[in-house]
């Protein structure tokens, strides 16, 4: 086989059923091969697109996404779905073409060194140098990217190689001595926590997208069900716990519920699964849970005590380690008090927003999570129309909650539900968007359209780029700088496409419009236009203790 065929091979030996790409010149043996090959290709309308619905796909199947692009500026357009990926713990394979081996490093016609400008932010990568290590290399970028902590992992391929013969050999047996994770907690440390656990008086479980990667979802409903403690989620780890639970707490952190906050503001143990301490969850570090004994299950032992110091670290698979504490605890703690006290706090502190009559951009999302019963998949964009989703939609499972945490990548949702759609084509799939975010990637519906993917994309139109705006209203005394946001007609700009375009613009509109948009085989394009300065409450402020919040009603 030439190289280029060696990928196709290995990648249809991955079990690879879709690749999301664009192609160029030094990608042009492997699109060769890809015109006879059974896997799928969605051609999107620009790379960063194609890297965040291998993204979207990877979150919602569990599975390897698979991203393409040429060399050069090709590659660099990957870079921001690359490090999104990796921020969020998401497997990914991207797929680079490179100048001829004879020419990298000679600033050659679209060279850019792929492997300099993406090792800070993949999981790991390689530049293939010899034809006899592609399909090793393949299959090692594949078991890399999903076992462990998931990440991305580049694959630069000069094109000089895509055509080289070589006998194909798949590698069946892979053994990498430098890369082994650890998957089982260590027994001493187990019988630790199970004993800080049934002495515990004020215990709560925060939950993180490490439950969702690692498919823990059951065992951490039983384990919460048997000590009966509350439990609080990141944004990664929406749908890992089911937010209709009597033992929910919300989201917790900078937008998470009030009740969350206090909750873990005032607990005597934290149980971590799966999370990372970041700082739009734990706020003033100082200030953070000032009281509390601190268990930590991570499978990367490098984000244990990297940000708050914890008293007993448990590195291993959070599904494996859930399970042997499910069979060390014999002895249920007694928090009889502090649920109660919880309850107080959820009444005391409701999620609440002013119903003027106004259109609110809360009542759309809620209308939404009623009109698809909890049953969707939600994307989003970032910023306020994210946090909106996060706290209004009802999320009970895992790989249904779609969007950017760590880095915050206006334009992913709208790629990322196409991904999703692609990987889950029975469920519906919906972008919430803001009218800013979904400008970053709107070209796409134009590969919507093409290969007759149904995503629906409901805009929270507010006229601002509205997080921004909402700290420059509470910070900086309303100087409202470049926040203001021209956006084009969505309804006639979706139509030019060939999708459908509805425009909502009062509240006894909206579930109509919704449920029209769900009965439309095609991308529909609902543009609700919103109070604009609605603002997403509660909030704490940069630097301030997460009990320590902004709330009122906009």
């Amino acid at each position: 086989m030439i190289g280029a065929q060696v990928l196709i091979e290995c990648l249809k030996r991955e079990g690879v059923e879709v690749i999301f790409g664009y192609p160029g010149g030094q990608v042009l043996p492997i699109f060769d091969k890809i015109y006879d090959s059974d896997i799928k290709f969605i051609l999107t309308r620009h790379e960063q697109a194609a890297a965040h619905a291998a993204d979207g796909y990877a979150r919602v199947t569990g599975k390897v996404g698979v991203c393409i692009s040429t060399s050069g500026p090709g590659a660099t357009n990957l870079i921001t779905g690359i490090a999104n990926a990796y921020m969020d713990s998401i497997p990914i394979i991207a797929i680079t073409g490179q100048v001829k081996t004879s020419l990298i490093g000679n600033d050659a016609f679209q060279e850019a060194d792929v492997t300099g400008i993406t090792r800070p932010i993949s999981k790991y990568n390689y530049l293939v140098k010899n034809i006899k290590d592609l399909a090793l290399i393949i299959r090692e970028a594949f078991h890399i990217a999903s076992t462990g902590r998931p990440g991305p992992v580049v694959i630069d391929i000069p094109s000089d190689i895509q055509m080289k013969d070589v006998e194909f050999i798949w590698p069946e047996n892979l053994d990498i001595r430098s890369y082994k994770p650890t998957y089982y907690g260590h027994p001493g440390q187990i019988k630790k926590a199970a004993k800080f656990i049934t002495e515990a008086k004020k215990p709560v479980i925060y939950a993180g997208g490490g439950v969702i990667s690692s498919g823990a979802y059951i065992l951490l409903r039983e384990f919460a069900e048997k000590i009966q403690a509350p439990v609080t989620w990141t944004l990664m780890g929406i749908g890992g716990f089911p937010a209709t639970h009597p033992l929910s707490l919300g989201m917790l952190g900078m937008h998470g519920t009030a009740y969350a906050n206090h909750a873990i503001t005032d607990s005597d143990l934290i149980i971590a699964v799966g999370a990372r301490f970041d700082d739009r969850v734990t706020g003033r570090l100082d200030s953070f849970a000032p009281t509390a004994k601190i268990i930590h299950i991570d499978i990367d032992p490098s984000s244990i005590s990297k940000n708050i110091r914890v008293d007993i670290p448990i590195v291993g698979d959070a599904k494996n380690i859930l399970k042997e504490l499910l069979d060390e605890v014999k002895k249920s703690p007694d928090i009889s008090d502090w649920l109660k006290y919880v309850e107080e706090l959820k009444a005391k502190f409701p999620l609440r927003y002013a119903d003027s009559g106004k259109l609110k951009p809360q009542y759309v999302v809620e209308q939404i999570c009623e009109a698809t019963k909890g049953q969707a998949i939600i994307a989003t964009e970032v910023g306020q129309n994210q946090m909106w989703a996060a706290q209004w939609y009802k999320y009970d499972f895992p790989r249904t909650f779609v969007s950017s945490g760590g880095l915050g990548t206006m334009g992913f949702g709208f790629p990322a539900a196409i991904g999703a759609k692609m990987g889950c084509p029975n469920k519906t799939v919906i972008d919430i968007a803001g009218d800013g975010s979904i400008q970053m990637n709107i070209q796409e519906i134009a590969t919507c359209i093409c290969n007759k993917i149904d995503v629906k994309v409901m805009i929270l139109n507010n006229g601002y780029l509205g997080m921004v705006r909402q700290w420059q209203e509470l910070f900086y005394k309303r100087r409202y700088s470049h926040v203001c946001i021209s956006s084009p007609d969505f309804v006639k700009l979706a139509e030019s496409y060939g999708a459908v375009g509805i425009r909502v613009t009062k509240k006894e509109e909206v579930r109509q419009a919704i449920d029209k948009a769900l009965s439309i085989d095609n991308t529909v394009f609902i543009d609700f236009q919103v109070e604009p300065e609605e603002n997403v409450f509660p909030m704490v402020p940069a630097g301030e203790a997460i009990n320590r919040m902004i709330e009122g009603l906009a």
